[in-house]
């Protein structure tokens, strides 16, 4: 990466993204490109592809994501594995048709079954059952790493796949029955 490289960063309001935001500014890297989600519906096939074909980034970064903790997850499992199948499938496919080479995609460390063997390894990917409160979660993940695995095999491109674990920071959710455990007992520990 150079300072002229345009790089898209999807989701770059969530804790994640605007991690990576920061972190490619301090590098000198200065020439990202963001839309909240009021400019542009990541889960809109048609906007994606409009706006990618437009701004021609050379890098995507994918940290948008529909995301809760447990509560949310089983709650409202339809729109987990909807809107996440949605944004990652959009921003993978266009990103493609763009001609972006060079895409990020973060998933999570619900991808791995429920009861797996520690520490985990990547070959543990769908060898048992998920844990059932955030599967529809959990499968639109593992449809995101597919998507990046079978672009790089037929297209020969440079999609890589992620998953971060355990994060917890600035721009996080705090939602005391929607967010992950940490944030949840911060903010408990600050009410």
């Amino acid at each position: 990466m150079n300072s002229k490289n345009k790089i898209y960063i999807a989701g770059h309001n969530g804790m994640v993204g605007s991690a990576i935001v920061r972190k490619l500014r301090e590098k000198g890297l200065i020439n990202t490109i963001t839309r909240s989600s009021s400019e542009l519906d990541l889960t809109n096939q048609q906007n994606v592809h409009n706006f990618l074909q437009e701004e021609k980034p050379d890098y995507v970064v994918i940290a948008a994501a529909k995301v809760g903790g447990i509560y949310a997850n089983d709650s409202y499992p339809a729109e987990f594995i909807y809107q996440n199948l949605m944004i990652e499938a959009n921003l993978i496919h266009s990103s493609y048709l763009a001609g972006v080479n060079k895409l990020l995609f973060l998933g999570s460390s619900c991808i791995y079954p429920k009861e797996t063997q520690q520490p985990i390894k990547e070959d543990y990917l769908l060898s048992g059952h998920l844990e059932s409160t955030n599967e529809p979660y959990a499968v639109a993940k593992i449809a995101g790493i597919k998507l990046c695995e079978s672009y790089n095999r037929q297209y020969s491109t440079d999609y890589r796949s992620i998953m971060p674990t355990n994060l917890y920071g600035p721009n996080d959710n705090f939602h005391l029955e929607n967010s992950h455990v940490i944030p949840a007992i911060i903010r408990k520990i600050h009410l």
